[in-house]
C-alpha cells in the first residue's frame, strides 16, 4: 500500500502543478475543466490513502498533518516521495529476515 501511495503522491503533485501552469497562462484554459477534474479526483484519494496508509504505518497525527499540508504547497511533494521512501526503505529491512 506504501507503494501505491508513493505513486499517487507524484501523481497528485504533477497534476497540481499542471493546474498553476494553467494559472500562470502556460496552457491554455481550454483544458481547465477535464485538468480540474483528473486533480481533484487526484487529491481525494491521495487524501484517503494517506489516512489508510498513515493508520497502517503507525505514524502520528503530526506526519500525517505534514502529508495533508505537502498536498497543498507546490513542490512539496518532492520532500513527501523521499519521506516515503525512506519509510518503504525501513519497512523492509524491519520485513527481511536477519
Amino acid at each position: 500500500m506504501l507503494k501505491l501511495f508513493r505513486i499517487l503522491s507524484v501523481l497528485e503533485g504533477g497534476s497540481y502543478l499542471v493546474i498553476l501552469s494553467v494559472t500562470m497562462g502556460v496552457i491554455s484554459r481550454d483544458f481547465v475543466f477535464m485538468l480540474g477534474m483528473t486533480h481533484g479526483v487526484l487529491f481525494i484519494a491521495y487524501l484517503m490513502l494517506s489516512l489508510l496508509v498513515s493508520n497502517k504505518q503507525g505514524w502520528s497525527l503530526f506526519v500525517w498533518l505534514g502529508l495533508f499540508l505537502a498536498s497543498i504547497v507546490p513542490l512539496a511533494f518532492l520532500p513527501v516521495e523521499w519521506f516515503l521512501r525512506k519509510e518503504a526503505e525501513n519497512t523492509a529491512a524491519v520485513a527481511a529476515p536477519a
